[in-house]
């Protein structure tokens, strides 16, 4: 793997694309808006990145992340990202997303969502349980004590990939199981937000709870 699209260049897809750099990837950036308005982030990330647009993007991505708002997902296109990894970092805000009756009732959850949308590609939910912020500022090298953990999941051996990623990026990983188990780490759980390590993530994921039919 050499170059990582990004479809979406927001607080997450900028953090990660800086990470991406670091580690030596060449990243191609896109946007809703057009890539002449990613020309400071791309001066920034250096002679690795271009930006270009969300088609290109995901063409050129031998892994893509898709980073943008949950109601933006029917904009990603299905046909350049089939047979690829696709990185999902998105979360539900109905006060941005609107209500959306699956999530509401808990009968599916937002990679799932992003599944049906991409019905070819390889999904890994990751990265959308921590702060932008902490993505360049927490990273440690493997074999850190009490190193920061993060959760991931998904339905093939695309998570192999994805994990190691995520180590060479400076987080442990815990594997949450298949990718209707991604709602373990969704917003309002215990896993969602803390600075854990590994064992301590994994008791965040047993412990959290659906709602919708506790009645």
């Amino acid at each position: 793997m050499k170059t990582i699209g990004f479809i979406g260049s927001g607080n997450i897809g900028s953090q990660l694309a800086r990470l991406a750099v670091r580690s030596g990837y060449d990243v191609v950036m896109s946007n809703s808006r057009g890539p002449e308005t990613l020309q400071e982030l791309i001066s920034e990330l250096g002679d690795h990145a271009r930006a270009d647009t969300v088609t290109e993007a995901a063409e050129a991505g031998d892994v893509v992340v898709v980073t943008v708002p949950l109601h933006a997902i029917g904009d990603v296109p299905a046909a350049p990202l089939d047979g690829k990894i696709v990185i999902d970092t998105n979360n539900y805000y109905p006060q941005r997303d609107g209500q959306i009756a699956g999530l509401d009732d808990e009968s599916t959850t937002t990679s799932e969502l992003l599944q049906r949308q991409l019905p070819g590609a390889r999904i890994v939910k990751a990265f959308n349980n921590i702060y932008a912020s902490e993505l360049t500022s927490r990273p440690t090298p493997a074999g850190t004590p009490n190193r920061r953990a993060l959760p991931i999941a998904g339905d093939d051996d695309a998570k192999r990939l994805v994990t190691a990623l995520i180590d060479e990026f400076g987080f442990d990983v815990v594997d949450a199981g298949p990718l209707a188990e991604g709602w373990r780490f969704q917003r309002d759980t215990p896993g969602y937000g803390p600075d854990y390590d590994a064992g301590q993530l994994r008791d965040a994921l047993a412990q959290a709870k659906r709602y919708a039919d506790m009645s």
